[in-house]
């Protein structure tokens, strides 16, 4: 309650003097999430959402908008009206889909007004507890003396899991065959089953089946180590410099946007971010909570688009 009554204080303070004139928001906001209902996009909008909902007392809808790795909801959303009614709450896929695909709906980032990061979801390298290479330098080693013989399970071509992985490659300078899946609980079933090798899977989808033993995790892809498996080294530690991957979430609005409707956006997302029980229920999760400026997410996002540009070309993936 002590956030609710928080970001109504917001509400009234910042908004009193020009709500006559320029009163927002003025009907219910629509929260465009480009993956289907139940994910992890999904989980983080409808917090906010409630959050929203509650502080300036108009329904913050969720709508799922899934297809075309999420482009179509982006889509929707940049060509809506720059008035604060309509947000996409935005992800990895939204950096990397302009080196995926040949035509593009929209331009990113061009096409949009950031309002703030608000999480980011590092990586493990998960094997099973039968693989025989134990740490990182040995899968590595157990690669090079078998080149093409090993393979890794992704969710599909350009996905997070899949661009992790030809990072890996390119940074240890191994051959290692793809299998992609159409989505991530087949791919880490075929890996638990024994039919491929490895796969770089997010946080809090590979958690449950490393803490029932069922995979065995040999790093983790962000800088630090994690909470929930401090034994766990980071790429670094593990003998790989350099490497880092992970993915984002984070709200926008179509550009154009009145820069007053952001601020008050980006300070209500703030205040979200700040909430106990966000706090508990991201980092139960895994998640790392970052929120910041919108000049900190539109810098963030045009190194992501620059700096996965060369690993997609290299990787060959393209979806049309």
């Amino acid at each position: 309650m002590r956030l609710v009554h928080t970001l109504i204080a917001f509400a009234l303070a910042t908004g009193c003097a020009a709500a006559q004139a320029d009163p927002y928001p003025a009907r219910p906001i629509t929260l465009v999430v480009p993956f289907a209902a139940g994910g992890s996009n999904d989980t983080i909008a409808r917090v906010i959402g409630e959050r929203l909902t509650k502080a300036w007392g108009r329904p913050v809808i969720v709508e799922n908008q899934s297809g075309a790795g999420g482009s179509l909801a982006a889509a929707r959303v940049a060509k809506a009206a720059p008035d604060g009614h309509t947000l996409l709450i935005g992800a990895f896929a939204h950096a990397v889909n302009p080196s995926l695909m040949a035509k593009m709906p929209f331009r990113t980032p061009d096409d949009f007004a950031p309002i703030s990061l608000l999480v980011t979801v590092p990586e493990l390298l998960v094997v099973t507890p039968t693989f025989p290479a134990k740490t990182v330098a040995e899968l590595v080693a157990m690669a090079k003396a078998q080149p093409g013989k090993l393979s890794y399970a992704s969710s599909g071509n350009g996905t997070a899991q899949h661009l992790a992985a030809e990072l890996f490659k390119m940074r240890t300078g191994i051959d290692i065959q793809h299998v992609p899946y159409k989505g991530g609980a087949p791919a880490a079933a075929d890996l638990m089953g024994g039919h491929v090798s490895m796969m770089f899977e997010l946080m809090y989808a590979a958690l449950p089946a490393i803490k029932g033993g069922k995979l065995r995790a040999l790093a983790v892809t962000s800088s630090e180590r994690l909470q929930v498996l401090p034994e766990v080294p980071t790429m670094a530690e593990a003998g790989v410099p350099g490497y880092e991957s992970g993915v984002w979430f984070g709200l926008s609005v179509p550009a154009g946007t009145p820069k007053d409707v952001i601020q008050r956006l980006n300070a209500a997302a703030t205040e979200t971010t700040k909430a106990p029980e966000f706090i508990k229920r991201m980092t139960e999760l895994g998640y790392n909570i970052i929120p910041g400026t919108p000049e900190d997410m539109a810098k963030m996002l045009k190194a992501e688009v620059a700096r996965w540009a060369p690993i997609v070309k290299a990787s060959g993936a393209k979806v049309d």
